[in-house]
């Protein structure tokens, strides 16, 4: 049976969703139809369970190598074989066990301005109705989260900082691509044809959805609507077996949760400000890399 030949392998929040769809339509590459498989690191993050409806969330991520590659039973003559889990960037102690296992898969790492990230991070599990606090005071207990075990997605600056993560990455795994969530926004064409390239399959297709973006970020009205919608549930999980959750019905239900939609409250200067001082090495470091930064805010 054949297994993954690439990752999509992070950062939460900065695309992936959409980069998974993308490449989704392409005719040499395949795709599982669960994006966010979390294999590699499922040890891991099966421990980080204590925060709101965590538990219920680790229900979709796979345990064991004969359910993985069940998702890979399909695969006919596609070219590309992938696997969009943006934990595996987190975890560079399993960098080898990834390497070793699928034969030293190419890595596509997507990165964006770093208190973006986090600010949509934390939007994601407002609209879930998970997140009660205020951006400000989810900064501050960061810390405190994490001693409690919860998911790794409720740490907002950890999924923000990139550099060492990367390092690793390149010094292990032969072929890295790394692009920005901002370039594949603003010029999607372009970086599309570069991701192609750099998986061997036709750069010339171009994707039918490649103008929408899958799992944007946004605040939205608390009702019963938005609560079925976002809010992690058993039920939303056996849905999402029996029907696969296609790009157009995506682009449906964020069409019909977009009537409820509100407009998103600014970062705090102070915030703001802090997370500044905090990321200014960070990117300081990641222009040695070469990766382009000049769309972020200035650190």
């Amino acid at each position: 049976m054949k297994k993954p030949n690439f990752i999509i392998a992070g950062f939460p929040k900065c695309g992936t969703t959409s980069l998974h769809h993308y490449l989704n339509e392409h005719p040499q590459i395949f795709m599982p139809n669960q994006k966010e498989l979390h294999f590699f690191t499922f040890e891991i993050l099966s421990k980080l369970k204590n925060g709101p409806r965590d538990k219920i969330v680790k229900k979709t991520q796979i345990n064991n190598s004969e359910k993985y590659l069940k998702f890979y039973r399909e695969v006919k003559n596609e070219i590309a074989i992938g696997d969009a889990s943006p934990s595996y960037i987190n975890y560079p102690n399993q960098f080898p066990k990834i390497k070793e296992y699928l034969n030293d898969p190419k890595l596509i790492i997507v990165l964006r301005d770093p208190i973006n990230r986090a600010y949509s991070n934390y939007l994601h599990l407002k609209r879930e109705q998970r997140e009660t606090l205020s951006f400000k005071e989810a900064i501050n207990i960061e810390e405190e989260r994490k001693n409690k075990k919860y998911s790794d997605f409720w740490y907002y600056k950890f999924n923000s900082t990139y550099h060492e993560k990367l390092v690793k990455a390149k010094e292990i795994f032969s072929d890295v691509l790394i692009i920005t969530s901002e370039e594949l926004s603003d010029n999607n064409e372009a970086v599309m044809k570069k991701v192609y390239k750099f998986l061997d399959v036709d750069p010339s297709f171009k994707a039918k959805h490649n103008s929408n973006k899958f799992n944007k970020g946004g605040y939205y009205k608390k009702n019963f609507f938005t609560k079925i919608i976002f809010q992690p549930s058993i039920f939303k999980n056996l849905i999402k077996k029996i029907i696969k959750p296609t790009p157009l019905l995506k682009i449906l239900l964020a069409r019909t949760a977009s009537i409820f939609s509100m407009k998103a409250e600014q970062i705090d200067k102070e915030t703001e400000i802090h997370l500044k001082k905090y990321f200014k090495e960070e990117v300081a470091k990641l222009k040695s890399l070469n990766v382009d930064v000049s769309s972020w805010r200035k650190y």
